[in-house]
Order: structure tokens, then C-alpha cells, then sequence
């Protein structure tokens, strides 16, 4: 069992900020050393920009909080330099059983084709997420990169302005003020940042309450992810059960909605819970308790001005379905590379405009599919009850009722349909690598399509010849040619070319089409290079 959550990892050290007789500026404070925070600030110092990290905390998070990861945010995190470490310790999944009452309705892959180098899911407890995190930015340090984690700094007033955002910041020593020219915030679901700004969120509360157990035991429970409706051990309730690392098993169990939280966190309220579930003989230790409220809410806006929001600070969502960190990821993802360019003034600022866009659509994506999840868990009548108990009882003899089942859809990454930054699309080529998708992943020679590309703009040329470096108007786009011959097993071809023999890709630093073609035209690529940094 990890105590690493009892251990400082970045303790307080006076700053020379502190005894600066004006307040210092920066070019980007993050708030928050959570994993949105740890992970904004790593592609930050990836792409050499300044930034300092405050966080009222010195450790990593207390329990596992979030677990489940998905491939895509496995690829940002190779990008980030610590894809392997994360991997190498997790527990991988890609099969899920689903029970109604004592029976197994159905089995699900969620990865059934071969050809990526990630797997559908990992689990990973939250506390080594953040540590892997901190050896990254260690690393970083190590490199000259000019990244700085600042313990026990409680952000206490923020006071932005049309160009920099002042921060005052309580420390064991007094307060003392900074200045910025951005301000990430990913302080969490409570976002002080948030509040301090006025700011709130929109959406639904649903009346319900989980119960989160991590239990450290040995059992023989499979490393697939297994959920239950109605289950013997819990009536008229929900279950969901998965494995983690150092045999430690994170339970849910739904209890309904005028529950005395307080009392039904207390171990003889829990013990005997979990006793019903996994037996009387069973033998385990309680590492960590909690109960959650299903929310599904977000804020109007990400950005307000100089001030950015991301992860839970920005949007909420149902655990279910493993879209929370997930998500977040995918904000600063989206956010960092855009920032870059402003900073580096070969990008407009109304660039951002293009983060509301496109991180709201993906956060009402999963907010859709996180309230349709909670309406089907948890029935607001008995006739919606009936439904779903007639649902579930098709699916275990009849395939067509299976996609009707939802124990929660679990996270995709997002896909910018409509995004103003989506430039030209040739309908002839597969639909799964429209503008606006995120790179499909398949094997080239050796290496894998997911490790060639990011952190910079790249034209990708697919059995033809694209030019090795083009510089537009500032912009650095970088050519790469892969061939077909090079994946025997047909996956790009299948991916990305469909029926054409050849094709060109324009991919942003983010890892997502921006536009593609079936031949080179440099006023082509100009041009939506253009639409894609919003300079046109």
C-alpha cells in the first residue's frame, strides 16, 4: 500500500519573489499541482516557456480520487516525456462485464482491433499519478527547463487586468504578490479561482450518492472493469468494481440520496457493506473512503481574458465513464500549444477563442453521455425502472439491446467537428481522420504513428513526398513521409487512406487533423495552416 500522500514531494522554500521590491512577472502561473495543473506546466516547459506552479498543498493527493485512463490521454502523456512510467506500474484493461442482479448480461471490448501502441484503459491510482507527474517536472529542472512547483503558496486574491493578472499568495512566511501574463487555473471542482472571480457553473446536480472504498486485499477478480445493476449484495442500487496496482481495489456502491454522508463513511458502516459484496470470509484493509454526488456542470466560458480554466475547475462530470482527468488532459492539450504561439506573437489572441470552442464541445459531449449514464443507473421513476430492468434483460440474449445498456459510456477522445480551426477536407478519405480528429494510431516500421508527431505543426505525407521544413509566415511546419509498405498488416492504409493510394495530412501540435488532401498544393497548406493558427 502507497503512503507516498503522507510524504512533502514539493515542500515550501522561499522564493526570491518573495523579497522583490515590485511583484515579479511571469509569463504563466498555474494554479493547482493536481495532474491538470502538473501536465499544463510540463508541455509549458517542453516548449521553453516560464512557468511556476502554487498550490496551498505539498503532496500528492490523499486516495486513489481518479483511476481510469484512456488511450488518448496516454498519448498526450508520451508527449509529456512519461507515458512509460505510468504504463509500466498500471493495471491494463480493455474488457468490461456488465450484471443485472446475479447474472452477466454481457461482455464488451473496447479495443478490439490490433495496431496501437497504448491500451484502452489503464488504471492508476491518483497519488502515482501525481508523483510521475513531479518526476517529470524534476526531470525538467534537471534539463534547465525553467519550471518551478511552489508548496504550501495558497492563492488568497486574484485581480486581473486587459494584460497581466496580479496573484496574491499566502505562504508560512506572509503574503506576498506575483504577476502573470497568463493564469491557468486547474484548481479543482471547489475552483477558489473560480469563486474569487465570480464565476459559477451550469448544469444538473442528480440526487444520488456513492460510495467510494479502496481496499487493499488479494483476490482473483480478473483486470476487467465489472459493474452491477441491482445486484444481490446491494438492491436496487448500482455497483462497479475495477483493480489497481499494489493489490488495492477501488468498489463504488450507490446508496441513494438522503444518506447521512458523515455516518456512512464510518468503517462499521462501510465493512459490513463491502463484506456483503466480496463475502464474509473476505480479508481487507480500507485505504480510503468517500462519498460523491453525480454532478454534471460546466462554466458558460473557459477563458475570461487573461484567466483560463481548465479540467474540473472548468467542468464537472459523473466518474462514471472516466471522463474527468481525462477531459482535463485533453483541455491543456488543446490550450498549451495555442498559448505558445501567442506567446511567441506569430498567433493572434483571438486564437483562444478557439479553446471555448472546441473544450466546450467536448465537455457537453461528455456531459451528454454522463447524464444519460446517471438517468439509466439511477431511474427517477418505476416506469423508467421497468424500461431499464427490460432492457437488460434483452441484452443478455439479444445483441441489439446491448448498445441500449449503459453502465456508463466510457471516455473518447473528443472530436472538433465544426471547429473554426478546421481547414480543407477530402471526403474521399476515411471519416475517422477528419479535420478535428485526434491521430488514429498505427505501426510504421518500428516506431508508431502516435510518437512521430506533436509538439509542433507537421505535414504528414502517406506514400508521396511532402518538403522536409516550410516556414509560413513564422509558423515552423515540419514534413514527415511514412509509406504503406512499412505496416503490413494494412492499418494506415485502412486509417487513413481508404481507397486512395496516397495522401497528405496537416496535423496541429496537439495531435489533431487540421487538413487533408490527396496531393501537395502549398497554397493549400499555407492556407489552412492560416485557418488553424486563426490568422485568416
Amino acid at each position: 500500500m502507497s503512503k507516498i500522500f503522507e510524504t512533502p514531494l514539493y515542500p515550501y522554500q522561499r522564493s526570491a519573489d518573495q523579497d522583490a521590491p515590485a511583484p515579479v512577472r511571469h509569463p504563466v502561473i498555474v494554479i493547482g499541482a493536481g495532474p491538470i495543473g502538473l501536465g499544463a506546466a510540463i508541455d509549458l516547459a517542453q516548449q521553453d516557456i516560464p512557468v511556476v506552479i502554487v498550490d496551498e498543498n505539498d503532496k500528492v493527493s490523499w486516495g486513489s480520487r481518479a483511476i481510469c485512463y484512456a488511450k488518448r490521454p496516454l498519448e498526450i502523456l508520451d508527449r509529456l516525456g512519461c507515458g512509460d512510467e505510468f504504463v509500466d506500474k498500471s493495471v491494463e484493461w480493455k474488457l468490461g462485464k456488465v450484471f443485472f442482479d446475479d447474472r452477466k448480461i454481457y461482455e464488451f471490448d473496447l479495443l478490439p482491433e490490433e495496431g496501437h501502441k497504448r491500451p484502452a484503459f489503464i488504471n492508476l491510482q491518483q497519488y502515482h499519478f501525481e508523483e510521475y507527474l513531479v518526476h517529470r517536472v524534476q526531470a525538467l529542472q534537471a534539463e534547465g527547463k525553467q519550471i518551478e512547483i511552489r508548496g504550501n503558496s495558497r492563492v488568497a486574491n486574484i485581480d486581473p487586468s486587459d494584460d497581466h493578472v496580479v496573484l496574491t499568495i499566502d505562504t508560512p512566511e506572509g503574503s506576498y504578490k506575483l504577476e502573470c501574463d497568463w493564469l491557468i487555473a486547474c484548481d479543482g471542482a471547489t475552483s477558489p479561482a473560480r469563486k474569487m472571480l465570480g464565476l459559477d457553473f451550469i448544469g444538473r446536480v442528480f440526487e444520488d450518492n456513492f460510495l467510494i472504498a479502496d481496499v487493499v486485499m488479494e483476490a482473483d477478480f480478473p483486470t476487467e472493469r465489472w459493474f452491477w445493476f441491482d445486484p444481490p449484495f446491494n438492491r436496487n442500487q448500482s455497483a462497479l468494481l475495477h483493480k489497481q496496482p499494489d493489490n488495492v481495489w477501488r468498489i463504488d456502491l450507490q446508496l441513494g440520496w438522503n444518506i447521512d454522508k458523515e455516518k456512512e463513511k464510518q468503517p462499521e458502516n462501510v465493512i459490513p457493506r463491502l463484506k456483503a459484496m466480496l463475502g464474509d470470509d473476505a480479508k481487507f484493509e480500507l485505504e480510503w473512503v468517500s462519498i460523491y454526488t453525480f454532478q454534471c456542470r460546466r462554466m458558460e466560458k473557459f477563458r475570461h481574458g487573461r484567466v483560463l480554466f481548465a479540467g474540473d475547475a472548468a467542468h464537472q462530470v459523473s466518474p462514471f465513464g472516466a471522463r474527468g482527468a481525462n477531459s482535463g488532459l485533453q483541455d491543456t492539450d488543446n490550450l498549451i500549444w495555442k498559448l505558445k504561439l501567442i506567446i511567441d506573437g506569430v498567433a493572434p489572441e483571438s486564437l483562444l477563442d478557439s479553446y471555448d470552442y472546441e473544450r466546450i464541445l467536448g465537455a457537453d459531449e461528455n456531459i451528454l453521455n454522463s447524464s444519460r449514464s446517471t438517468d439509466f443507473i439511477t431511474p427517477k421513476s418505476e416506469i423508467s425502472r421497468v424500461f431499464r430492468n427490460a432492457v437488460l434483460d434483452l441484452a443478455e440474449q439479444y445483441e441489439f439491446a446491448r448498445p441500449l445498456v449503459n453502465s456508463g459510456r466510457l471516455s473518447v477522445p473528443s472530436v472538433y467537428d465544426g471547429s473554426p480551426l478546421n481547414g480543407d477536407d477530402n471526403a474521399q478519405l476515411p471519416p475517422r481522420t477528419r479535420p478535428g480528429a485526434p491521430v488514429v494510431d498505427a505501426p510504421v516500421g518500428t516506431n508508431w504513428l502516435s510518437d512521430l508527431l506533436g509538439n509542433r505543426f507537421q505535414l504528414l505525407g502517406i506514400n508521396t513526398n511532402v518538403p522536409e521544413n516550410l516556414d509560413i509566415d513564422g509558423v515552423a511546419v515540419e514534413g514527415l513521409r511514412i509509406n504503406t509498405i512499412d505496416d503490413p498488416d494494412g492499418h494506415i492504409q485502412k486509417r487513413y487512406l481508404g481507397d486512395e493510394e496516397q495522401a497528405i495530412y496537416l496535423f496541429r501540435p496537439d495531435q489533431h487533423v487540421a487538413a487533408r488532401w490527396t496531393g501537395y498544393d502549398e497554397a493549400l497548406v499555407r492556407a489552412a495552416l492560416n485557418t488553424a493558427t486563426a490568422r485568416s
